[in-house]
């Protein structure tokens, strides 16, 4: 009981002290997912918006995650506290929305971009001399993908008749099934497609992400988004070595019988560790250094019209999948191009299908 309400509490202050941290490690050119000239990142109207902010997420992660606590101890009903969770994200993306929304309105009533010359940089060797993809940090996660495979057969005779393959959030099994392979190898299964899918997601990321390069600044610009783009993959593909440990971890308590009430930690805690790493990395490099070379006068286009609120890329004229995001970090999907849509099913499903097999309901 303890363990779950302490879990589902870390979570929460996670979203909380990164949404409280984002509007200092974002670009100064895209304050709250609004393109604003670089002269113009410390305007009273987006220093206001992101004190705004900042209280408003305050108040309602410390509001949300408390009702959810103190809803469990009344009804004793899970679910309230991963929901406490959700709700958090919804607030934070409630705050997110009013900063950008009042500060698209004041660069609407100011003119930020009028009598600027606006440009984009494209560095070219991106396709004929890409980053190099860091295969040696995608080790981890195949030699625990193998290990858990090895385990498993080698231990799929000793296991038990009737495994718990189904768990409650408290880790009490809530439903058994008869031993097959099937069942013994089902989470199995859903690592081996999560470690390829994400796998992959890290190569498009190095070969396939477009750059979002300073027109002012292009050469610096463009060798700061390669040591960020390998950095990124380096992270995702810790991300999914953490990813396989957490869900040996789950393979190794149905494989045993184990019931614990700290089933959730042994799944969750290296999930969260290597997020936690992920983000801790990503974000001490997410903003360029200031560049040694001189401007070219040249400032951003202003292109908000293919940001939907700030968050989502939509561009049908765009052929990368990946585009740098504008508010937090690491990268985003290109939502018309038609393999975002294939990716999103893929991550969904497997999601899906680890969450119903042994912690849903």
């Amino acid at each position: 009981m303890i363990v779950v309400i302490a879990l589902i509490c870390g979570l929460s202050a996670l979203v909380l002290i990164l949404g409280l941290v984002l509007p200092s490690i974002t670009g100064p050119t895209v304050p709250f997912g609004v393109r604003v000239p670089l002269d113009r990142g410390d305007d009273p109207a987006i220093a206001g918006q992101t004190r705004r902010y900042r209280w408003r997420m305050v108040v309602s992660g410390i509001v949300l995650t408390g009702a959810g606590v103190a809803g469990y101890g009344v009804t004793g009903a899970a679910v309230l506290l991963p929901l406490s969770v959700l709700l958090v994200l919804g607030a934070w993306y409630g705050c997110f929305f009013l900063a950008h929304h009042e500060i698209r309105a004041a660069k609407a009533a100011g003119g930020w971009y009028e009598g600027l010359c606006q440009g984009v940089s494209v560095d070219t060797g991106l396709r004929s001399d890409p980053p190099r993809f860091p295969w040696l940090w995608l080790t981890p996660a195949l030699i625990i993908t193998v290990a858990t495979v090895v385990i498993g057969i080698i231990g799929y005779p000793s296991m038990p008749e009737t495994l718990a393959v189904h768990y409650r959030a408290t880790g009490v099994p809530s439903r058994l099934a008869a031993k097959s392979v099937g069942t013994a190898f089902s989470l199995v299964f859903v690592q081996v497609g999560m470690t390829a899918l994400l796998a992959g997601a890290a190569a498009a990321i190095v070969f396939r992400s477009r750059a979002d390069l300073d027109p002012a600044h292009s050469a610096a610009s463009a060798r700061w988004h390669r040591r960020y783009v390998s950095l990124g993959a380096k992270a995702l593909l810790g991300l999914v070595a953490m990813i396989d440990l957490g869900m040996l971890g789950s393979s190794l308590l149905m494989w045993t019988g184990t019931v614990t009430s700290w089933a959730p930690l042994v799944v969750v805690a290296p999930i969260l560790a290597g997020v936690i790493v992920a983000i801790v990395v990503l974000a001490r490099h997410n903003r360029e250094q200031e560049p040694s070379e001189e401007g070219t006068g040249l400032v951003h286009r202003d292109d908000d019209k293919y940001w939907r609120s700030g968050l989502f890329y939509v561009n049908r004229e765009d052929h990368a999948l990946w585009v740098p995001r504008r508010f937090g970090l690491g990268w985003t999907l290109n939502f018309a191009n038609p393999r975002a849509a294939m990716f999103l099913i893929g991550v969904v499903a497997l999601i899906g299908l680890a969450i119903t097999l042994r912690f849903g309901g």
